[in-house]
């Protein structure tokens, strides 16, 4: 048996061999997945002109830097972060008690811009103010004392104690205009002076007339005389003038009044001499009456703007003599709001089954509104607050919140009383944080952004900041990286040669072949790299067409090496051009077409671009202009349908709720777009519209997508109907763009256009964004080293890959081997059972030969003794 079992021992050796092969190639696939892996840092041209970005003041920003960049040096100064606008009802005693008659009551969230001055305005400054000031301590701003004392008189000079703190409090303050009393000239009397009286006319310290002794009634001061005194040109109106002091109304009529814009006090004094009953007439003495002479004073209030339109607080020993309250506040004074199209709106319903605290909370975060609602207890009677936080900065995110009913019937008058925010209108809720922009300065020009994330406030930069500051930021060529990167692919391709070399080399020092010597696919291998490093790279029109120029080449050795003298030298001379060497470009001739990507089928060349058909948007137009005014009925609910399929996709059409309001055609629009985009069917899916007004005043409301999938369709389920806006107008589809590259044949979808397979253009991928049908100059493509060489690894190492089949072919050749094997010992076992069935048969023989024998022996034995 053991001359019959020596075969299997070359089966062996054939299954030793082909293991060492297949050893070999794992070597080698792991040698060819590390060499790709150094590629990665090569492949994009983009990559080459990646810039850093380094802060000086890492606390106050952080940034990164695109090719687009300039290298240099930028001054930051940021003096504001972005944040989002909160808002707090007024406490109520329970988070789960109803809240009014659990009517239907519909919320709508409306977020735009609020302008106006955020802050208190004051009551008109206490009468004893005037005489004897304000005594120090008497009013508190945000915690800051105000320094007051008695010659704080006026609010002029208590709005400029204020503002002497105000980098402190973070509140300025404006003093009111003081005006005298409208009915004070009501019943001027002609003043009459007997033989020692006077009497003297003052307004603000300006004489408006004077009239000495002895002097009639009608014959001096009259009312027709102050009016005729206050006629143009006068002495007196130019004191007046000089004075800050304007009037309104006349004398004669009885409603003269005097004004003073600078908030200072205004005095009007009557200033009479001689006896007792010297003077008649003057202020309130139509009837003749003893005048013995009269000072009234005129104050007016101050009016508190918030820097940074947070809340107020008021406090001190005598906040009441500045005209304020004490306590913690702050509404728009005069605002407006106007609404930003692009931010979604929404709306909630509550009704008897969610109108408590917890109901409204619920419901808001469910729907998804771009805001989130919480509860907050303060701990006093009526602790529980209902706290709304915009989920976006900036100061076009301000919330305005409306109510409505349903048909003819009112919100629930509870919840509006709790929930109405408007900054034009009803404040009922109190803004605890405003929305605001981040604002910065780069090299001194002011810049502002919605969030803290600021983008192209320099061009390729994105700034990060997270605390008001100052940074310099040093933006420079990221040239230390590339050339790391080179130095990664010059070594991985030198491990890679190594590899090859001793897989397919002989030893002569210890007489050994390489595993894969003479094997034709790691020949090719070694050959199919070797050559594309050789070669030219074609379709550059950059400084650099092969790796020599930079510095990059073979030894004698077939190694690669890099003289780093003649690559830096390329690096301060053409940096840009390296990129297009090792990683893969994409140029237009047209800024309105663009570069997207490429496969590795895809030829390098030029190729001109003919267009036919540009992409259009799918749009509704309204048939006539819209009204100047239009209103939105309460519970108006459209049937919307967006990018729907061929057949109709339920998923595509959503129930659209717009918030009850009357609007301008412009602020129509712009609820039209930002209640479709709120619905969270389509804003889930990635659908979105635009709606405007066009030249001729008619409303368009047109998908944001662009391409044959692109449509929109609207429908009444109640309320204001859409036939009421757009008069039965047919939508229209969207249209894909069309065209050729290179005269080949391409596949358009939307705004993009992809090169068909089997074509010099196959994969090549370009966005048209804009311009016209016909000739759009040219496109080119150019493949560099490391993308070529990626793609190479990447089908070496796929399914079908050299690497993969020659792997897949040893596998299977030792599976035969084993099979060959298995048979062959199957084999075997049938023959040592022959040979035992034969050595048992020989056996028995031999045994009754023996015993034979030992028959004849005795035999013979007894036949020799009887004889």
């Amino acid at each position: 048996m053991a001359v019959e079992q020596q075969p299997l021992t070359k089966y062996a050796q054939k299954t030793a061999s082909y293991q060492a092969s297949l050893s070999a190639y794992g070597s080698l696939s792991g040698a060819v997945g590390v060499f790709q892996a150094s590629l990665g840092g090569l492949t994009k041209a983009t990559d080459f002109n990646t810039l850093s970005a380094t802060p000086s003041n890492a606390d106050v920003l952080s940034a990164s830097a695109t090719s687009k960049a300039v290298a240099g040096n930028y001054k930051v100064n940021v003096s504001q972060l972005a944040q989002a606008q909160t808002l707090t009802t007024p406490g109520i005693t329970s988070s789960k008690s109803a809240i009014g008659l659990g009517g239907k009551t519909t919320i709508s969230f409306q977020f735009g811009s609020a302008s106006g001055g955020f802050g208190l305005a004051g009551e008109t400054l206490k009468g004893p103010i005037a005489s004897t000031g304000l005594s120090n301590g008497s009013l508190t701003i945000n915690g800051t004392a105000i320094a007051t004392d008695s010659t704080t008189t006026s609010a002029r000079a208590l709005a400029e104690a204020i503002n002497a703190k105000s980098t402190t409090t973070g509140v300025t303050a404006s003093a009111t205009p003081a005006s005298s009393d409208a009915a004070l000239f009501a019943g001027f009397g002609d003043v009459e002076t007997g033989v020692d009286g006077t009497y003297a006319l003052k307004v603000g310290g300006v004489q408006i007339g004077a009239q000495g002794a002895g002097v009639a009634a009608g014959d001096g001061i009259t009312a027709a005389s102050i009016d005729e005194a206050l006629t143009s040109p006068s002495t007196v109106l130019t004191a007046l003038a000089d004075a800050g002091i304007t009037f309104t109304g006349t004398a004669a009529g009885g409603d003269l009044q005097f004004t003073r814009t600078d908030g200072a006090n205004l005095d009007i004094d009557e200033v009479v001499t001689g006896s007792a009953a010297g003077v008649t007439g003057g202020l309130g003495s139509s009837g003749g009456e003893v005048n013995a002479g009269s000072s009234k004073t005129a104050l007016s209030g101050i009016s508190l703007k918030s820097t940074d339109a947070s809340p107020i607080t008021i406090a001190g020993s005598n906040p009441a003599g500045a005209g304020l309250a004490a306590g913690t506040g702050g509404t728009y004074l005069g605002g407006t709001f106007t609404q930003d199209a692009n931010i979604a709106s929404g709306i909630v319903t509550i009704d008897a089954t969610n109108n408590s605290l917890e109901g409204i909370r619920d419901a808001v975060n469910k729907a998804g509104l771009g805001v989130t609602a919480t509860i907050v207890s303060d701990g006093s009677s009526n602790p529980y607050h209902l706290v709304f936080t915009s989920n976006a900065t900036g100061a076009n995110a301000s919330m305005k919140i409306g109510l409505s009913g349903t048909d003819t019937d009112p919100p629930d008058s509870a919840l509006a009383d709790l929930l109405a925010y408007d900054p034009s209108g009803a404040q009922k809720m109190t803004q605890t944080s405003a929305a605001q922009d981040t604002r910065l300065t780069v090299n001194g020009i002011a810049v502002t952004s919605k969030s803290n994330n600021v983008g192209e406030a320099i061009q390729g930069v994105t700034l990060t900041v997270t605390q008001t500051g100052a940074s310099t930021l040093a933006i420079s060529k990221n040239t230390s990286q590339v050339k790391s990167n080179v130095e990664s692919f010059v070594k991985a391709y030198n491990d890679l040669n190594g590899t090859l070399k001793k897989l397919t080399g002989y030893d002569a020092e210890n007489k050994t072949a390489g595993a894969l010597q003479g094997d034709a696919t790691a020949t090719s291998i070694q050959s199919q790299v070797r050559r594309m490093l050789t070669s030219n790279i074609s379709g550059l029109s950059g400084a650099y067409s092969n790796l020599g120029q930079v510095g990059i080449s073979f030894s004698k050795d077939g190694t690669l090496t890099l003289d780093s003298t003649k690559f830096q030298k390329a690096i301060d001379t053409n940096f840009g051009d390296i990129g297009a060497l090792f990683g893969a470009v994409g140029n237009t001739s047209d800024n309105l077409v663009s570069f997207t990507s490429s496969t590795s089928a895809t030829k390098p060349g030029t190729y001109e671009l003919s267009i036919t058909q540009m992409a259009s948007q799918g749009a509704l137009t309204s048939g006539d202009p819209v009204a100047p005014s239009t209103t939105i009925a309460a519970d108006t609910t459209w049937a919307v349908t967006l990018n729907d399929t061929t057949p109709s996709n339920s998923k595509n059409t959503a129930t659209v709720t717009l918030p009850a309001g009357t609007y301008t055609p412009a602020e129509l629009a712009k609820v039209v777009q930002s209640s479709i985009n709120g619905t969270s069917a389509f804003s889930s899916a990635g659908s979105s519209v635009t709606a405007s007004i066009d030249t001729d005043g008619k409303l368009v409301v047109s998908s944001a997508k662009y391409g044959s999938l692109s449509n929109i369709a609207l429908s009444s389920t109640s309320g204001t109907s859409t036939d009421s806006l757009f008069g039965g107008a047919t939508a229209v589809a969207g249209m894909d763009v069309a065209g050729t590259l290179g005269g080949h044949p391409v596949i358009g979808s939307g705004q993009t256009l992809t090169g068909l397979a089997g074509t010099d253009v196959e994969g090549l991928k370009i966005d048209v964004t804009g311009g016209a049908v016909g000739s759009r100059g040219t496109v080119s493509f150019s493949q560099g080293y490391a993308y070529q060489l990626n793609n190479l690894a990447t089908t070496m190492l796929g399914k079908t890959g050299q690497i993969t089949s020659r792997t897949d072919g040893i596998n299977k050749s030792i599976k035969d081997v084993e099979k060959q094997s298995a048979a062959f010992s199957d084999k075997l076992t049938g023959i040592e059972a022959r040979y035992r069935k034969q050595y048992s048969a020989l056996d028995v023989m031999l045994a009754n030969m023996q015993t034979t024998s030992s028959y004849l022996t005795q035999q013979l034995s007894a036949l020799a003794a009887n004889s």
